[in-house]
């Protein structure tokens, strides 16, 4: 399965790198004013659920372009077949392709790749976390004064309540940034490229995979009441663990 779900995100991650600044107003508005999507989102997608399909044809698979397709399986694959599509529309590289498989209610593997960056971050259950086949752990860091945090708005439909968040911590902290894709921001965390990443209302397909890649390196994701990760829109706060607790006191 590890396997299979690195080679289509890949093969996904192929095609995206192939028409990357290829093309202008590829954009086009849905839903909210904020959120877009493009042809390369949608094909991109029919390719991971035909690759899906063809290797395990009765499993339920999720994914943000195409939604829950229930074939009453215990096994669940959660893609975002193009994670920073606003990033990708723009010609900025942080965008990614994210795999995560669920049985049940457990996550038990989890894939970003991203492609013009050629970076594979990779997960399993009990067996750690790794980008481009080295292993990587969260940073040890306990004051946040010394400690990057990342931060995104996620689905939520104005910015207020990240901006009140985001007072609360910048003057505190070492720095805050943000990247556009969020499976690449919870990621970050896990490489110890930041020691928090914060944001609201995010969807499951967008951080399913960073939220066991963290995990297994070591780090800790919950709700804003302390509540551990479910496969729901949710604000969540990745951290190096550290001081998570912190940031819950906090916010």
């Amino acid at each position: 399965m590890k396997q299979f779900a690195i080679r289509t995100a890949k093969k996904a991650g192929a095609y995206l790198l192939e028409n990357f600044r290829k093309h202008k107003n590829l954009a086009e508005k849905r839903g909210l004013a904020k959120e877009i999507t493009t042809k390369y989102d949608k094909v991109s997608d029919a390719l991971i659920i035909k690759e899906i399909n063809k290797r395990y044809p009765k499993h339920n698979i999720l994914t943000e372009e195409s939604g829950f397709i229930d074939k009453k399986s215990e096994y669940t694959w959660i893609v975002d077949s193009l994670d920073g599509t606003t990033n990708f529309s723009n010609s900025n590289p942080f965008f990614s392709v994210s795999i995560a498989l669920m049985k049940n209610n457990e996550l038990l593997l989890g894939v970003i790749y991203a492609p013009f960056l050629k970076e594979l971050f990779v997960a399993e259950k009990g067996k750690g976390s790794f980008l481009n086949g080295k292993r990587i752990h969260a940073t040890d860091t306990s004051d946040i004064k010394q400690s990057y945090f990342l931060s995104c708005e996620g689905g939520d439909k104005t910015n207020r309540r990240i901006s009140k968040i985001n007072a609360k911590i910048h003057g505190r902290s070492k720095d805050m940034r943000k990247l556009g894709a969020a499976s690449l921001e919870g990621a970050w965390v896990a490489c110890g490229r930041a020691e928090a990443y914060i944001v609201t209302e995010i969807s499951e397909w967008d951080v399913a995979s960073a939220v066991l890649l963290l995990k297994e390196a070591g780090g800790k994701v919950t709700d804003f009441k302390g509540k551990e990760w479910k496969a729901k829109k949710s604000d969540l706060i990745f951290s190096n663990e550290k001081i998570h607790s912190k940031i819950l006191n906090t916010i």
